[in-house]
């Protein structure tokens, strides 16, 4: 997905003019349907049905083709199609329809690019905004990340469900057979330490992600050993972490083509499978085992949880916020604002928020718990009880003490 507008920021949205945004793959679909929510007003080409008179005073029906602008009232993805539905009221009146009258709007990938506006109801919040962030980067959470490599040359590439986008080639002369092995092994050492600030400083690691490395011979694996070696010289976990799951794999060449080979093998293909969701899955799993060692530090429901973020405990140090994204749809207002605090509070305390979603099994999972948990950084206990109720019994132990004419202190 892009901007409709070349000079169309994230940080320069001017609310009364709306967001212009080209569906230009299969996956923007996904996006947009985490985008629009009810309330929102969409602008879109439609197909309408119509009924027409003839010169004979007969009736016929026909489809006409139109641009529509409606008040969102409900949608419906189906990732199958890559289709979105979007049904409102019609806002803007044109010659085949009038406001409010019902019209359901069908956004999908076409080999044109398709154009949509969009008019937030409740503005751009925060959580819209990375949403909208989301949506229009290459560098998507759930891309795969591979390099593609052999002696001087390595590809570093994204691959999500339906292209594969090459953000950094790197070159690097290395000394020919002839040459001493101290002089070789020098220059492939130049070779990867080039390879892995090119691939560090065009790809975010600060999330899990799957890294695939790849090419003929030793070459990819030999890169991941300078990987280890680099993690435990300068202490960085991230690079330790990036380096004890990497993948590496077989390839012809390091040429971006060998990646079609790549991407058929089994052990390849495993590692893909349902990459979108594999942090919010891992997050549910180690929330549900905090439940069970039932240490204080998992929680769920809304009240509990907005205790522990106003306390914050769901901050810097490992605190993560889960929420299901159908609470950033609800039609009320207030229900939306008080989630994105939630949001925000946990990330200005240093935590991580993360919105799933309740198309996927985590965030069914998460559904079950009433849509909210989290897992602190510390424990807190008794978060579940009812002030309201805490303040009737203290109340009626007081008026009972007093009435039996003792002190209570």
């Amino acid at each position: 997905m892009r901007f409709a507008s070349k000079r169309q920021t994230v940080e320069a949205i001017d609310e009364d003019a709306g967001v212009s945004l080209l569906i230009v793959e299969p996956e923007d679909m996904w996006h947009a349907n985490n985008l629009i929510a009810v309330g929102d007003v969409i602008h879109a080409p439609a197909l309408r049905k119509v009924t027409m008179t003839t010169a004979t005073g007969s009736t016929v029906g026909k489809s006409v083709r139109t641009n529509l602008s409606i008040k969102v009232k409900s949608t419906f993805f189906d990732p199958l199609a890559s289709e979105l539905k979007v049904s409102g009221t019609v806002v803007n009146e044109n010659d085949w329809v009038s406001v409010g009258q019902h019209h359901t709007i069908t956004l999908k990938y076409e080999k044109a690019d398709i154009k949509f506006t969009i008019w937030k109801s409740a503005g751009w919040d925060s959580v819209a905004l990375q949403t909208l962030k989301e949506a229009l980067s290459e560098d998507r959470p759930e891309a795969i990340v591979a390099v593609v490599m052999h002696e001087g040359l390595a590809n570093i590439c994204l691959i999500t469900d339906f292209r594969t986008i090459v953000k950094q080639r790197v070159e690097s002369s290395i000394p020919k057979k002839r040459s001493s092995a101290k002089e070789a092994s020098g220059g492939m050492a130049a070779f990867y330490e080039k390879t892995l600030s090119n691939l560090r400083s065009n790809v975010d690691f600060s999330q899990p992600r799957t890294l695939l490395l790849a090419s003929p011979g030793f070459v990819a694996q030999d890169f991941r050993a300078y990987m280890q070696s680099e993690a435990a010289r300068t202490g960085d976990k991230t690079l330790q972490r990036m380096a004890k799951e990497a993948v590496v794999v077989h390839s012809s060449t390091g040429h971006v083509h060998s990646l079609n080979e790549v991407l058929r093998s089994p052990e390849v293909k495993k590692t893909m499978h349902d990459t979108r969701f594999t942090t919010e899955t891992n997050l549910m799993d180690q929330f549900y085992e905090r439940l069970r060692k039932d240490d204080g530090k998992a929680w769920y429901g809304t009240k509990p949880v907005e205790k522990a973020v106003a306390e914050g405990a769901v901050g810097r140090g490992g605190g993560v916020l889960l929420v299901n994204n159908a609470f950033f749809r609800s039609m009320d207002v207030a229900t939306r604002k008080k989630y994105v605090a939630l949001v925000d509070k946990v990330k200005a305390d240093g935590g991580e928020a993360r919105l799933l979603s309740s198309d996927h099994e985590s965030g069914k999972r998460l559904e079950a718990l009433g849509g909210i948990a989290a897992i602190l950084t510390y424990p807190m206990f008794d978060l579940d009880e009812d002030e309201d109720e805490e303040g009737d019994i203290e109340g009626a132990v007081a008026a009972d003490n007093s009435a039996e004419g003792t002190t209570v202190l």
